[in-house]
């Protein structure tokens, strides 16, 4: 079962985001979501995620915040940008980051799943 973590403040983001993500991968998944990067840097430990889609303008803890942070104990998923933003700088910013494996723009489309998940996407 893969495990995949979204953060993200926009409900309809995360709700889209999940919904395509179900619908384009054959891979079983379970999708945990979290609005604020807080609760979700006190939980990843439990869910060992192998996937993790951040966004990173968000109140309180932003996902720049959340990457300073997070310190995976025993796993190491892959870490995905998920942004509106389509600034150079925090392109940049995000690609200083080793654990941060792509900077994808919002919304998530078919393609970023299909070459994030290999070739288990769903014929359309």
């Amino acid at each position: 079962m893969v495990k995949i973590i979204l953060i993200d403040d926009d409900p309809i983001s995360t709700f889209v985001t999940e919904k395509l993500i179900h619908k384009n991968i054959k891979i079983p998944c379970e999708i945990f979501t979290f609005d604020n990067a807080r609760d979700a840097l006190s939980n990843v430990d439990k869910i060992r995620p192998n996937y993790l889609f951040l966004d990173l303008n968000m109140p309180e803890m932003t996902g720049w915040d959340f990457l300073e942070e997070f310190n995976p104990k025993n796993q190491n998923p892959e870490i995905y940008i998920l942004s509106s933003s389509v600034d150079e700088r925090d392109i940049k910013k995000a690609n200083q980051y080793k654990q941060v494996k792509r900077y994808l723009s919002k919304p998530l489309i078919k393609q970023y799943i299909k070459s994030i998940f290999g070739g288990d996407e769903k014929p359309s």
